[in-house]
């Protein structure tokens, strides 16, 4: 019994099927494989490439208006003679003027976008920490089964070698040794069935981490255990409101339709642009002969667009309604937060309510159910079918114990997606 709840506790076996330990790399604890998994998930990795292109987005965001040139001739073809004898060269360069602090709001928009970017990058990795504990949790839990249907199987075969010799000695019948080696197949399937479990788990932690080693070269280590006491719903609320990077993008997104606003409104305004040109004509006889003669000038300009009847009032309404369409999704986000919060302490309550009492009185009733039975048994006390029994409810509860920390600690992981951090290992 003590040996079968060292082994539940700590879950410390190298990989199962390695001929050679050399052959094998070092378990890996939770967190050398979350280490791995934020080095290594093309997930994760294209997510912070956008949030790179977000940051080049500011960048674009806050470039000036390029300046106009340009360059003429004029006065081409005056006389037949020499057509070019009076032309001017004429050259301008016109700029483009932004009013309103049009080109700080592009760049607040922009860093505010950044900030979203990295909210949800933040949420997405909350995300898939969750499927690779819950992957990690279940090799962990493939693991202790693994190890549970190991050692009933080697009860029972050695049990059957001494009913063998009891059935040598006539001391039971053919049909109950028969039926005591007939037991033995539920032992081997248990075996088997933990072993593509096993597999199965480990496979899908590995394509969490990118990683292309051999299953039966890879291996975890962890605590497959539970912690018997909860704090208050209260203190998971609180934590869930000041971690959660979905609610945080909710809070950005309404500051972002703000600014998003000013900058409508920015736009609707009238932008002048400045020009300035000049003139230097040709430097000739029929230049010279020109009463007054033509001399070089130099010029200043102002053009204003005339916004009657477009002055971005679909953006300015757009963005308006936007702002209360985010401050919806916000509100939305926030019901969802304490609704994720709740249902997940639930959940990890309901767990530790039906594991109590396993720990504390269960296994050790079954273990002790058994015993007695198989001693009764052996000593013509009790039928064979009482001691069969026996033995199925004691595998049962094994199993259910072990089901139970598995599902308390999928539970668990739930809870901290919930409130946005690790809270419960």
């Amino acid at each position: 019994m003590w040996r079968f709840i060292r082994g539940v506790c700590l879950v410390s076996v190298l990989a199962w099927g390695v001929s050679s330990p050399a052959q094998a790399q070092k378990p890996l604890t939770w967190d050398e494989v979350k280490q791995r998994f934020e080095a290594n998930n093309p997930n994760l990795l294209a997510g912070e490439i956008g949030i790179d292109e977000s940051k080049a987005q500011e960048v674009t965001a806050y470039l000036r208006p390029n300046p106009q040139a340009s360059v003429g001739v004029d006065q081409i073809g005056n006389t037949t003679k020499q057509p070019f004898s009076a032309a001017t060269l004429n050259a301008s360069v016109s700029y483009l003027h932004e009013r309103q602090h049009k080109r700080e709001l592009r760049l607040e928009s922009a860093q505010k976008a950044t900030g979203i970017a990295v909210s949800s990058q933040s949420d997405l990795e909350r995300n898939l920490i969750f499927n690779l504990r819950s992957a990690f949790v279940g090799t962990l839990q493939a693991k202790a089964i693994l190890r549970v249907a190991t050692d009933n199987l080697a009860y029972w075969d050695q049990e059957l070698k001494i009913s063998k010799d009891r059935f040598d000695a006539g001391d039971i019948a053919r049909i109950d040794f028969d039926r005591l080696e007939l037991q033995r197949i539920q032992f081997e399937s248990d075996l088997q069935t933990a072993e593509v479990n096993l597999r199965t788990s480990k496979i899908q932690l590995l394509m969490l981490l990118n990683d292309k080693t051999p299953v039966d070269q890879f291996d975890v280590l962890g605590l497959y255990e539970f912690a018997d006491q909860l704090p208050p719903l209260d203190q998971f609320r609180q934590i869930a409101q000041d971690n959660r990077p979905d609610l945080k993008a909710a809070v950005q997104a309404v500051d972002k339709a703000n600014t998003d606003h000013k900058l409508a409104v920015a736009n609707g305004s009238t932008d002048p642009t400045i020009t300035v040109d000049a003139g230097f004509p040709t430097i000739s006889e029929a230049y010279l002969s020109y009463q007054p003669p033509l001399r070089e000038y130099f010029g200043v300009g102002v053009g204003i667009p005339l916004r009657i009847f477009d002055r971005n009032q679909g953006e300015k309404t757009r963005t308006q309604l936007d702002i209360d369409r985010n401050q919806k999704l916000l509100d939305a986000a926030s019901a969802q937060v304490f609704s994720d919060v709740d249902s997940a302490y639930a959940t990890v309550n309901s767990n530790l309510i039906l594991l109590r009492p396993y720990k504390s009185q269960y296994l050790e009733q079954a273990a002790r159910v058994r015993d007695t039975m198989k001693f009764s048994y052996e000593h013509g006390g009790a039928a064979l079918i009482d001691f069969l029994d026996a033995q199925k409810e004691y595998r049962d509860t094994e199993l259910n114990y072990l089901n139970l920390i598995g599902s308390y600690l999928i539970a668990a992981g739930q809870l901290n997606l919930a409130v946005g951090r690790e809270v419960l290992q």
